[in-house]
């Protein structure tokens, strides 16, 4: 008995209630064009229905939005920018047609159907090199310790090879982390639990408990400490996360992503550090997405020019506008971007560049460029980078110090922190796995955060390739001053704020000092030196002054370097 063909104008109802794997078969029995546009020509994800997000990714061609011309033929299945609905009608009968601005981008990806058989190429996040933190932001005389990845590395200057070398952080003998260890007078690295020492090469140099006259058990392979490949590469220092002797040439194969304007001696460039309380994703997605600025962070950007829309009549008060997002390129290595004038382009895993106003930077004329490094640190937690090269106001860069940038770059950090910090928990509700359905992008201007969550899902699988294991599980929502804190996040890590806040706190005990002792004399020398009425208020006034400076200096510290509360609603 011969097997019947199923019809390809079967039932929508019908083909929904048929498993996945029959649905499968049934599709590549279907050898003619289908005519039922809910069961073929719409995408479907692993569990049958249709997939938005693959609506909105650039495809190898464009199809035309408007009516081809009398003669050409149209094609058998017209793929859709957005789903198929019901087209609005006015009064009058005509159709209401969404603007161009309105609907995703013209050039979306192409995705292989999961009933093909064929696998997207998956990114190995172990080969790959990891930022530790700006150079100018490490002491040499000290170890720092750092998470990255899910694992603890700790990254210290060894004088004799004049090098900086980054070493798992756990010392070979209890386990004790080295990152609160110091550098001993012979420039090794010493665990300041028991002494031990180590050198360059992770090799035990020092064992104080062993007898002289003994064994030397510090030669033994299980007193050494990992040690990573590591490079000094655009003003950061960069680790390779994977140790051993057949990694140690890694960088004759694969260098860390390399941006020629940070070097450039005609560009002026400064990073900021800080860890963020929301994961790797959701701080990508963000720093990807230009449409947001005017809304989380209004009046930050004071001075940049209006966008006209055309055709609209009604702008609101922060100037939003539609922006023509353009994903150009993609790949398992990132994919670049352009809009208007500027481009972007994202090196996964961590870095992020572009330029909002020219595609290349050209002698004699003012180009900026703005610089992310995104650090996938653990579930739940991330750290960010950020620069701006440019090479015009090089001599106002000369005059700021750098902890005055910071402070203002701070302040846009924590303009969005919180919104992201609980927006990373509805994602987690909904199921990260499930971000297309749960989020509406029908714009270009989501592009890029349409093509990060899409190389997220297709080379990734949804997760970050944490190096260690890891409880993929959010950490606790904390209290809103713990979760925007500016010290352990970010000045900590610093030394141009560090030692700013260092003197701002002698200067407010200095004014405290200064208030009292002016009180002092006031009440010493009443009716020997201060003999006049304008002399004692002249000393009044100078000891109420000092006092409210400090006050206002102390008030200063706090906002600026601890905590201060980002309100939206009154901005």
């Amino acid at each position: 008995m011969s097997a019947t063909r199923p019809s390809p104008v079967a039932s929508d109802k019908f083909y929904r209630q048929l498993p996945l794997t029959a649905r499968r078969f049934f599709l590549s029995l279907v050898s003619s064009p289908p005519v039922s546009t809910h069961a073929v020509d719409r995408p479907l994800d692993a569990t049958g229905d249709m997939d938005p997000l693959r609506l909105l990714l650039p495809r190898v061609q464009a199809q035309p939005l408007l009516p081809l011309p009398a003669g050409v033929p149209a094609p058998s299945v017209r793929p859709r920018l957005v789903p198929r609905r019901r087209a609005r009608r006015h009064r009058n009968g005509a159709a209401r047609m969404l603007p161009a601005s309105a609907v995703a981008s013209e050039s979306p990806w192409t995705e292989q159907d999961p009933a093909s058989g064929e696998k997207e190429e998956r990114f190995d996040w172990l080969d790959q090199w990891y930022p530790f933190a700006p150079v100018e932001d490490l002491d040499p005389g000290a170890p720092h310790g750092k998470m990255v990845l899910g694992i603890r590395v700790v990254a210290w200057y060894d004088r004799g090879a004049g090098e900086w070398r980054v070493f798992e952080d756990a010392c070979p003998h209890r386990l004790a982390p080295l990152s609160e260890g110091r550098i001993d007078d012979k420039g090794r690295l010493q665990c300041v639990y028991h002494g031990w020492c180590f050198d360059g090469r992770g090799a035990c140099k020092f064992i104080p408990q062993a007898p002289a006259l003994g064994p030397p058990v510090h030669t033994n392979s299980k007193a050494c400490v990992a040690s990573y490949p590591c490079v000094v590469q655009n003003k950061l220092l960069w680790f390779y996360p994977r140790a051993g002797p057949e990694h140690s040439d890694v960088l004759q194969r694969k260098r860390p992503p390399f941006i020629p304007e940070i070097d450039d001696p005609s560009f002026v460039t400064s990073f900021l550090i800080r860890d963020m309380p929301f994961g790797y994703d959701v701080l990508a997605e963000n720093l990807m997405d230009p449409s947001h600025v005017p809304y989380a962070h209004k009046g930050l950007f004071r001075g940049l020019p209006r966008l006209v829309d055309p055709g609209r009549e009604e702008y609101d008060e922060e100037g939003g506008v539609p922006m023509a997002v353009q994903v150009e390129e993609s790949s398992v290595n990132g994919y670049a971007s352009s809009q208007g004038p500027g481009y972007s382009k994202f090196v996964a895993p961590c870095t992020y560049y572009g330029s909002p106003a020219s595609k290349k930077s050209e002698k004699n004329k003012p180009h900026l460029m703005i610089v992310f490094i995104i650090v996938p640190v653990a579930p739940g937690r991330s750290r960010v980078m950020w620069a701006y090269p440019r090479n015009f106001g090089l001599w106002l860069h000369k005059i700021t110090p750098r902890w005055f940038d910071h402070i203002g770059v701070n302040v846009v950090l924590d303009s969005d922190m919180y919104l992201l910090h609980l927006e990373e928990r509805n994602f987690a509700k909904a199921g990260i796995e499930n971000w297309q359905k749960s989020v509406y992008v029908p714009t270009t201007s989501d592009g890029t955060v349409v093509a990060f969550r899409n190389w997220f899902r297709k080379h990734c699988g949804f997760q970050v390739g944490w190096a260690a294991p890891t409880v993929d599980q959010l950490p606790p929502t904390p209290t809103k001053d713990k979760l925007m804190d500016r010290y352990w996040s970010h000045v900590a890590q610093c030394t141009s704020c560090s030692a700013a806040l260092k003197a701002m706190k002698a200067l407010e005990v200095a004014l405290q000092v200064a208030s009292i002792a002016v009180v002092g004399l006031l009440a010493v020398a009443k009716g020997t030196l201060l003999t006049s009425v304008a002399q004692r208020a002249a000393v009044v006034s100078a000891a109420v002054l000092c006092f409210v400076a400090s006050r206002w200096l102390a008030d200063f510290i706090q906002k600026k370097f601890y905590f201060e509360d980002y309100v939206h609603a009154y901005k």
